[in-house]
């Protein structure tokens, strides 16, 4: 059976609240630029912060990170809560609305939704279902996909080609009681990142996406958005 492939999101803060406002999301909540790591850039960013995203390069040193921390995880274990919303992502490309699914799905308590709407009924029709059901669901949820391809027209850079091999990738970061989640669907897993709060997220978060740079120091393409407080 052949892979879906989406055209892929820009890391665009007005990309992303025109995507999840069209899927019904209220915007008392809204993604902004993180523009530096440092406490001064850090400080520019709107409180409170529910959710970070990571927009960054796949190399060769990454993957073979991925393999290593995914062996030490399986032979250590790790603790992650029941309550944590995790997908899989089995459409290419499809990282953006996966990435944005996750920093929403986490947060249900904190946003707001029109009734009836995509994304409400997209969370509450997944919320029993395993990290593949909700991947297959996706699939088939049209008014997501459609959704998806008219934000990835948008933006500043324009979109490539849907056939055209994408090395960037977005994951997420939520606090869910008191622990730090890493949320990717092309994990088996979350990956648990130790305790955090609603007031030290974005720090917390941040802390992480360092290593992913300091992993990577001749890459610059990295790009970090948080979701605030409106």
């Amino acid at each position: 059976m052949q892979v879906q492939r989406w055209l892929p999101l820009e890391a665009n803060p007005d990309v992303m609240n025109q995507f999840l406002r069209h899927l019904g999301m209220c915007p008392s909540w809204q993604f902004v630029d993180v523009y530096g790591m440092d406490a001064e850039l850090l400080g520019l960013v709107p409180r409170p912060v529910c959710a970070v995203l990571l927009l960054f390069p796949v190399t060769e040193k990454y993957k073979l990170f991925r393999a290593e921390e995914e062996e030490k995880i399986k032979a250590e274990g790790q603790e992650v809560g029941a309550s944590v919303y995790f997908m899989k992502q089995t459409i290419s490309n499809a990282c953006g609305t996966v990435g944005l699914i996750h920093a929403v799905a986490n947060n249900t308590d904190k946003l707001s939704f029109d009734p009836g709407s995509a994304m409400q009924t997209f969370l509450e029709e997944s919320q029993s279902m395993s990290p593949e059901e909700r991947a297959k669901y996706l699939e088939k949820d049209e008014r997501i996909r459609v959704t998806h391809e008219c934000s990835a027209q948008e933006g500043q850079t324009e979109a490539p080609s849907i056939d055209e091999k994408v090395d960037l990738h977005f994951i997420a970061f939520v606090h869910l009681q008191d622990h730090l989640y890493e949320l990717d669907g092309r994990k088996p897993f979350p990956v648990s990142h130790g305790r955090t709060s609603d007031e030290t997220l974005l720090e917390d978060a941040i802390e992480v996406c360092k290593k992913f740079m300091q992993r990577d120091p001749d890459e610059l393409r990295f790009t970090v958005v948080a979701l605030s407080k409106a």
